[in-house]
């Protein structure tokens, strides 16, 4: 639930520190006074997308806090994917946005993505404002609505795997009915691709070790001259006495007095070992001087092979890998294509399985739906008649139609509010008011299947009164018997109803519009429905019938039928 939330410089409001119960949260206040700011407020720090206008004129950032406990399984789920431990089993979210359009992110102290705030904001509450209505004026989100009310998640996702396989099927199958010029235009040139790179018969590594292999030959008369003259000094000639020899003489002069001074013993062996050491360096450097020996034909061959595979690399590379990954694609195109008569009978065979798979799997969740969908009116009905539509016929119009995503079935809520009036498509006849009842009785059939704690509606009494009212008051009073709930209204039957009253004040300071946020205590939630129900003038008629709405209210059960 959420516990506390704080902002500071959000437009009017320049400070504020609001406490939360776990029931059922109210907001009321005067025309203009701040209620849609709190709302903005919100959704800034659930992560929303917000402007720099929000900032309070003249302040550098707005900040806003909030506070959470008691957290759902949905939401522990998503701070383990991120990483992220509670303190002490509270999570806390802050945005804070900047007059120059710049915005800051944190969980728990943590600087995160705005759009990683916004997933986990979606799993801590869920905001009904009068824009959701839309939801309900767009068949198209029907289907949704009763897939979720269904949980024919499981189901849907089964059929959408087949459908996916049928889709990437069949465009394999256009693919190979293309143009015929153009394939054969591809073949050819495939073959081209395939003969040069085949015809050089590279190995693996083979450009490398021609490279190293050619600048060897391209300077083998320097470093002849190099080898032989180390190997001179080492092994000496008729004319001079080489390394090995002169160390071995001087380990010689000295092994002959190692018994009369122990010290000369190590350095003769070292000398020694030296001698040997050198000699084996000579007779490696007489055997590189030998291969150094360049075959002219060889060389001539090392130019000719590195240019091919230079050329090759420049065109299919830039590595030897590269070409290699060419070469197999190549022959892999050139193989469907060569046999495309033969996929394209498969793949018709595999495309007609898949469209009679696709097909049953939508003909079982198409009737599936149908059984929901029975239980599902039941269930509205019986919600609306609560909510004062005592009248209401509702009917889900389940029509079959092509296969799509979503299986065969086109759906879309129809209603009668009237007796004697058939069902229609609910933009053409409800009201402001009837879609927000409607949208607050699905909200109340579908709470069992959203783990989502916290419930916000924002002004959902638009277009009501008087009893319809009083019946919205009571169902979310009902809805905050298992869920915390937050409401902002401008009616007084349902303003009665909460646990926790909070009054929105805009006062003028200093010259500066101010917007408060406070808790009411018993008094002031009796002058406060009080100014509902009759504006300034508050009579004592008025102070008494606000109290004994208030006894009232807190007489009704919060239980969901």
């Amino acid at each position: 639930m959420l516990k506390e939330l704080y902002i500071e410089n959000l437009a009017v409001i320049e400070k504020a520190n609001i406490e939360f119960t776990q029931n059922l949260n109210v907001f009321t206040g005067e025309t203009g006074a701040g209620k849609s700011i709190l709302i903005n407020g919100i959704n800034a720090v659930l992560g929303q997308r917000v402007t720099k206008d929000i900032v309070r004129t003249g302040a550098d950032r707005a900040v806003i806090s909030a506070v959470f406990c008691d957290l759902g399984e949905q939401s522990r789920q998503k701070l383990d994917e991120l990483g992220i431990s509670t303190e002490e089993g509270r999570l806390y979210l802050t945005r804070e946005v900047s007059s120059d359009g710049g915005s800051i992110a944190r969980i728990n102290s943590r600087s995160v993505n705005v759009s990683v705030l916004r997933e986990l904001g979606e799993t801590l509450v869920n905001i009904h404002g009068q824009h959701d209505n839309q939801v309900l004026l767009s068949p198209d989100m029907h289907i949704h609505i009763l897939d979720g009310y269904a949980d024919a998640g499981e189901l849907l996702e089964d059929y959408r795997v087949s459908f996916r396989a049928l889709q990437q099927t069949a465009r394999k199958i256009n693919q190979l009915n293309s143009d015929a010029n153009k394939k054969t235009l591809r073949v050819n040139e495939l073959r081209e691709i395939i003969s040069a790179i085949e015809s050089l018969a590279i190995e693996e590594g083979e450009d490398t070790r021609v490279e190293e292999e050619l600048e060897i030959a391209k300077n083998s008369v320097i470093l002849s001259e190099a080898v032989y003259a180390a190997e001179k000094i080492l092994n000496g000639d008729d004319d001079s006495t080489g390394a090995v020899e002169m160390i071995s003489d001087a380990a010689d002069r000295i092994n002959r007095y190692t018994e009369i001074m122990s010290e000369l013993a190590p350095l003769s062996e070292r000398l020694s070992s030296a001698q040997i050491e050198l000699a084996d360096i000579a007779a490696e450097l007489s055997s590189i001087l030998d291969d150094l020996d360049v075959d002219p034909q060889r060389y001539d061959y090392l130019n000719q092979r590195n240019d091919e595979l230079r050329h090759i690399k420049k065109k299919y590379g830039p590595e030897l890998s590269d070409v290699a990954d060419t070469l197999r694609r190549s022959a892999e195109e050139l193989d469907t294509l060569e046999n495309s008569r033969i996929s394209l009978e498969k793949l018709n065979e595999e495309k007609n399985r898949l469209l009679a798979e696709v097909s049953k799997k939508a003909k079982n969740l198409s009737q599936f739906r149908h059984s929901a969908a029975k239980r599902f009116i039941s269930q509205v009905t019986a919600e609306l008649e609560f909510l004062n539509m005592p009248n209401v016929t509702m009917v889900v119009d389940q029509k079959p139609g092509k296969l799509t995503q979503n299986g065969m079935d086109t759906i879309e809520f129809l209603i009668s509010a009237n007796p004697g009036e058939a069902p229609r498509p609910i933009a053409r006849i409800a009201s402001g008011g009837e879609l927000s009842r409607i949208m607050l009785a699905l909200k109340n059939v579908i709470a069992d299947k959203d783990s989502i704690d916290t419930l916000i509606f924002d002004e959902i009494d638009t277009g009501v009164s008087g009893r319809a009212a009083q019946k919205i008051g009571i169902k979310l009073r009902q809805i905050s018997g298992i869920r915390q709930v937050l409401c902002v209204t401008h009616l007084a039957q349902m303003a009665v109803m909460a646990d926790n009253h909070l009054l929105i004040e805009k006062n003028v300071s200093d010259g500066r519009t101010v917007t408060t946020v406070r808790p009411l205590d018993a008094d002031g939630r009796v002058y406060e429905i009080a100014r509902i129900m009759g504006g300034e003038s508050i009579t004592p008629l008025l102070l008494e019938n606000a109290r004994q709405l208030i006894d009232e209210a807190a007489n009704t059960e919060k239980t969901v039928d």
